[in-house]
């Protein structure tokens, strides 16, 4: 959920809970797979939770305090769209590792009872070696509470250590405030991964035989072979391709006897295939055929002739049985039948993730994705050198620790959104960093982790998300960061981030939880680099936090007088006035202002909406506040510092690439607003590239666009064209009227939101594009 926009609205809550709780219930009813239905049938269980929490008031949706008697620190459970169901995370019944610690205390097998002993001479004496050792992990934050409390003792802290246990006593009782222990101590800060190894085990384990691929193997070294065996036996009857021209001696007939015998053996123990049970296929007529003949039963001209007919197919088709063509054949279906099937291979390399430490990266993949090695031939059964397919690779690769540079690229980190899921763990690292002694800072980064895992909830009235300077722990050993080690590393980590995101992805808008993570660092390192979230059109409330104008004016203070400026008619100036009058204005206010009315009133203005209204009218103000703003990147480069590696004309060139492959997806498509908003945004960012570049790279980068859409089809050319036509006009001097098209329409400024149908829709005619 978006921090500083207010949320879905109170009105919609109770009938969008009661349809996730009716997708849940019919999914938990009728779904085939059992995890999927259990996993369904939890999800109705909080559902139907959160509706009884708004009927009987214990919730209030919209709030940073939803749950009644719970602070704001405590994580709370939380659904899809953000509504708590009135459980907190650290709630529930007692873990096995709770269990385990209340048996070796000799105490109460309950919370309070845990709690109390942790805080006597043995409880601390445990805790400490914990943080000595780091072997603990941390899933919810509230388990870091009492490591950090047998921290503040040692350390002789003795009045913070008193205060944290105050304000944690009254919820001893309903939440467990101690890690679990672990095996492996903490993970590596320099190194990152996608999926544990045990994600991948479990992945791997749900892996089951593909049926039409077992179907068709057992065709292949079941019943062809067979086939061929009845082939040779009508055959010896055979004149040419005349079947029974020679009458059948009787070893011919106690043959046919065995042959039917091991048929109804092969029947019984293969199943997959049913065609050798069909009377109009080859090997049925050639079986019908032979128990008729067998039984002493004469073959009618009809059932004759389809024998005769099957015979020759069959020869005409595949050859002689035993002619090099069919002998080749044969061996080339053989080969394909006896490859190891997915499943198998799949069997296989769970054994080798079955060795390896299981909640962490592996640190080197390439051994468990090499071809079946003789030893495991011989343990298996499966052929020796048989390669691991590429749909099992990915799974296993996904588990690759390393710096999170590496793991872009090698493609380990698809997608930005990807690396928003990775990024918390470098962070958490960061955030430490401040943290001198070595116990603390693991145990502070462990705990930043888990509150990364913290679900976002929906808040209403500009609220913003709890942060993590909130939780009473980490009030607790605030004191205890370096200030100016700290800012250097969260600036370092900063720009280091932001170079990634904007080299790996150029043509990709950032995605919130990447923006939260750097605007955690940016608070850190103490940049003034406001960084704003994309707003959500379909709750967007006409508002905006103070910071978008700030980010607006830094925008303005690095674009000013470039291409972006004038491509999208902007005019920095002005906007750098209104942030300083409404800067001022709130000086003169004794509370923090937290909107930006102004700011809302530009961004309307230029969307030409007179309010709130449709989805797509929101969604046009937003797209103006990215505009202004540059949606992250000019704070980047002017207040971070990035300068990624390739070059500004590199992202420029990657950016219209993706462009022109997600233009290429409107054609046909029935649903195409998506896509055309997404080309619309790497759009933009090829505006903001290209007004970084010199105006000689800009000369040559404007001159290559034709060449890029001709490598893509036809239709891409000629959607583009307006938008080509606009972005050379003003590059040559000129500009856009109010409308935003130029040259009697043939010229359009490319936006991605629109409330009536969108030109890049529409496909233009021949005669179009040749007046273009």
């Amino acid at each position: 959920m978006n921090d500083d926009a207010e949320q879905q609205p109170l009105t919609r809550a109770p009938s969008y809970a009661r349809d996730q709780l009716a997708k849940a219930f019919v999914t938990a009813l009728t779904h085939e797979d059992t995890d999927t239905r259990h996993r369904a049938e939890e999800r109705a269980r909080r559902w139907r939770a959160v509706l009884d929490g708004v009927a009987e008031g214990s919730l209030t949706v919209g709030s940073r305090t939803p749950v009644a008697g719970l602070p704001v620190w405590v994580t709370p459970e939380v659904v899809r769209g953000g509504f708590a169901t009135g459980e907190a995370s650290a709630g529930g019944p007692l873990q096995p590792y709770e269990k385990e610690a209340a048996r070796r205390a000799g105490v109460k097998a309950d919370r309070r009872a845990l709690f109390a002993h942790a805080l006597t001479e043995a409880g601390l004496a445990d805790l400490c070696a914990l943080l000595d050792t780091g072997r603990y992990e941390v899933s919810v934050p509230e388990e870091a509470a009492l490591l950090t409390v047998a921290w503040l003792v040692r350390s002789g802290q003795l009045a913070e250590a008193v205060e944290l246990v105050e304000a944690l006593g009254p919820f001893a009782g309903r939440l467990r405030f101690t890690p679990r222990p672990s095996v492996a101590p903490a993970p590596d800060a320099s190194a990152v991964h996608r999926r544990t190894v045990a994600d991948a085990a479990r992945t791997l384990a749900r892996r089951r035989p593909h049926a039409a691929v077992e179907t068709q193997r057992e065709a292949l070294t079941v019943w062809q072979p067979f086939a061929d065996d009845l082939l040779v036996h009508w055959l010896e009857t055979a004149e040419g391709e005349r079947v029974l021209a020679r009458t059948p001696d009787e070893g011919w007939h106690e043959r046919g006897a065995a042959l039917l015998r091991r048929y109804r053996q092969l029947a019984t123990a293969h199943t997959r295939c049913a065609k050798h049970r069909d009377p109009k296929e080859n090997l049925g007529i050639l079986r019908g055929a032979l128990e008729e003949t067998v039984a002493g039963r004469p073959l009618d001209a009809r059932r004759l002739g389809l024998l005769r007919h099957a015979v020759s197919s069959m020869v005409r088709r595949r050859g002689m049985p035993g002619s090099e063509r069919h002998l080749t054949l044969r061996a080339r279906q053989a080969a394909q039948g006896a490859l190891p099937s997915h499943h198998a291979l799949a069997q296989l390399v769970l054994r080798r993730l079955g060795d390896l430490p299981q909640d962490v990266g592996a640190a080197d993949v390439g051994a468990l994705v090499v071809p079946v090695t003789e030893p495991e031939h011989r343990e298996t059964g499966l052929p020796a050198g048989a390669p691991v397919p590429a749909t099992l690779r990915g799974v296993v690769e996904a588990t690759l620790s390393a710096p999170l540079g590496t793991l872009v690229e090698r493609g380990v980190v698809p997608s930005a959104e990807v690396l928003a899921e990775l990024v918390p763990q470098l962070v958490a690292a960061t955030t430490a960093q401040g943290y001198p002694d070595e116990a603390l800072r693991t145990l502070m980064a462990a705990n930043y982790r888990a509150f990364r895992n913290r679900r976002s909830l929906l808040l209403l009235h500009l609220e913003r998300q709890v942060r993590i300077e909130e939780l009473p722990w980490v009030r607790a050993v605030s004191g205890q960061r370096g200030d100016e080690a700290a800012q250097e590393g969260a600036h370092s980590a900063l720009r280091q981030l932001g170079e990634l995101a904007v080299q790996g992805f150029p043509g990709t808008l950032l995605p919130n939880p990447l923006v939260r993570e750097l605007g955690v660092l940016a608070r850190q390192a103490d940049l003034g680099a406001p960084m704003v979230e994309e707003l959500a059109a379909d709750i967007f409330m006409g508002t905006f936090a103070p910071k978008f104008l700030t980010a607006a004016r830094i925008a303005g203070d690095l674009l000013r007088g470039t291409l972006y400026e004038r491509y999208y008619g902007i005019d920095y100036g002005a906007l750098r006035n209104l942030a300083i009058a409404e800067t001022a204005e709130a000086l003169t206010r004794t509370y923090r202002p937290r909107t930006s009315p102004q700011f809302a009133r530009l961004c309307a203005a230029r969307a030409g909406s007179s309010g709130r209204g449709s989805v797509a009218a929101n969604g046009k103000v937003i797209e103006q506040s990215q505009i202004l703003t540059t949606h992250n990147l000019a704070t980047l480069v002017r207040q971070v510092g990035i300068a990624p590696e390739p070059g500004w004309a590199d992202l420029a060139q990657r950016c219209f690439r993706t462009v022109c492959r997600l233009t290429a997806r409107v054609h046909h498509n029935p649903r195409p607003l998506a896509t055309i908003k997404d080309a619309a945004y790497a759009w933009r960012q090829l505006i903001f590239f290209l007004a970084l570049c010199t105006p000689a790279e800009q000369t040559r980068l404007l001159a290559g666009l034709d060449a890029e859409t001709a490598r893509h089809p036809a239709h891409v050319a000629a959607r583009l064209a307006p938008a080509l036509a606009g972005l050379r006009l003003v590059a040559d001097g000129g500009s856009f009227t109010a409308d935003g098209t130029a040259l009697g329409g043939r010229a359009r400024r490319f936006l991605g939101w629109s409330t009536g149908e969108h030109w890049l829709r529409r496909l233009p005619t021949t005669r179009e594009q040749t007046t273009r």
